[in-house]
């Protein structure tokens, strides 16, 4: 295994525990490249850059999921990650709502009930 996947798969696994591991699982059998490049890209390679902390990067990317409208399960899991790497729920619910300004209602409707099922399946009150 290379630097980069290793790398990538301790960020990964920062988000969700054995997340790497999950990754791997759900494509092995249809394309285990996927996520192979998965790991070694954004969490190998992006993640590992200067000049963004963790938490920014993870917020900017809910930001973009939430812009996006259509990737309710890598919000899911952005969300989660986000909490686990101790950004709170008043900033990812204030981001979601920021992209109701640039990527419209219902975008941020659909982010926002995304965050909301989060944070009940993990038996926190939303904000």
């Amino acid at each position: 295994m290379s630097e980069r996947y290793l790398k990538g798969a301790e960020k990964l696994n920062e988000l969700e525990p054995n997340g790497a591991n999950n990754l791997i699982d759900a494509f092995s059998e249809v394309c285990p490249d996927l996520a192979k490049y998965t790991i070694e890209y954004p969490f190998g390679d992006i993640l590992q850059r200067d000049g963004l902390d963790y938490r920014t990067r993870e917020l900017v990317t809910i930001a973009a999921l939430t812009a996006l409208g259509n990737c309710q399960p890598q919000l899911n899991g952005h969300i989660n990650g986000a909490l686990n790497i101790g950004c709170t729920q008043k900033e990812i619910t204030e981001v979601i709502l920021q992209m109701s300004v640039y990527a419209g209602f219902p975008a941020a409707i659909n982010g926002m009930t995304v965050a909301k099922e989060v944070f009940e399946s993990r038996d926190e009150i939303p904000v």
